[in-house]
């Protein structure tokens, strides 16, 4: 039972960044049982030089109360555990992405009882210890992104884009964060039904929040459809900028 209450020294990561996390150690041992020999490809950026529209498309497809919430969305667990009850399976999703950091940085991917008591006692020192952009920060730069370890935003979009995390615009942003939730199965440049439909519902909510501003044709062509009169170039009226 001491094991579960044994909580790592988290307060390091206020100003370190973590050197191997125990998802990373989980993947080189599961290559290496499978005789592949693929290298981990991560390179750390500050919060700041990630692009604001893939922060704000991670935190609407992974986590949309995360400035809110201290560490748990007791609404979407409830919602996770109605739905194993009825699939009769133990999965329990909705979890924040602080609780996906504390699962990145110290445990295993296994979906046990005691493994989720352990991420729910890490979550919560997290969250009283780091600040929010910290966490932000470091769950943006140790997650999986992809197959052959793509781990961070900045490799994924080197990888992906050909740019740096910095220079993502907004649909490239919500497709990356569209395929989070299973990164090796899908691919942002892919045409799966899955991460077209989840990048067109991402990038929709942007365009609802005022996040991203649609470019001015496709502003005319829905003005047009809601009847409204178009402004000739040099007339009075709103700027679209």
């Amino acid at each position: 039972m001491l094991y579960l209450f044994l909580v790592p020294d988290v307060s390091r990561l206020k100003k370190e960044h973590p050197k191997k996390t125990s998802f990373v150690e989980f993947r080189e041992k599961e290559w290496k049982r499978q005789g592949k020999e693929y290298r981990i490809q991560q390179k750390w950026v500050p919060l700041s030089q990630i692009s604001p529209y893939l922060i704000k498309a991670v935190l609407i497809a992974e986590d949309d109360k995360f400035w809110s919430h201290e560490g748990f969305d007791y609404e979407a667990m409830q919602k996770a555990i109605e739905k194993d009850i009825k699939a009769k399976k133990f999965k329990l999703g909705g979890s924040t992405i602080s609780q996906q950091l504390a699962k990145n940085l110290y445990l295993s991917p296994a979906k046990n009882p005691i493994r989720k008591i352990r991420e729910a006692i890490i979550t919560w020192r997290l969250e009283r210890v780091l600040t929010k952009k910290r966490i932000l920060e470091l769950y943006l730069n140790v997650v999986e992104w992809g197959d052959g370890g793509i781990f961070g935003i900045d490799t994924a979009s080197r990888h992906y884009y050909g740019k740096p995390a910095s220079a993502l615009d907004p649909e490239e942003s919500s497709r990356l964060a569209a395929v989070l939730p299973n990164p090796r199965k899908y691919n942002p440049l892919g045409n799966s039904r899955y991460v077209t439909h989840r990048s067109n519902l991402i990038y929709s909510i942007m365009v609802r929040r005022g996040i991203v501003v649609p470019e001015y044709e496709d502003v005319m062509d829905e003005s047009k459809e809601n009847g409204e009169p178009e402004l000739l170039p040099g007339t009075e009226g709103p700027q679209i900028r």
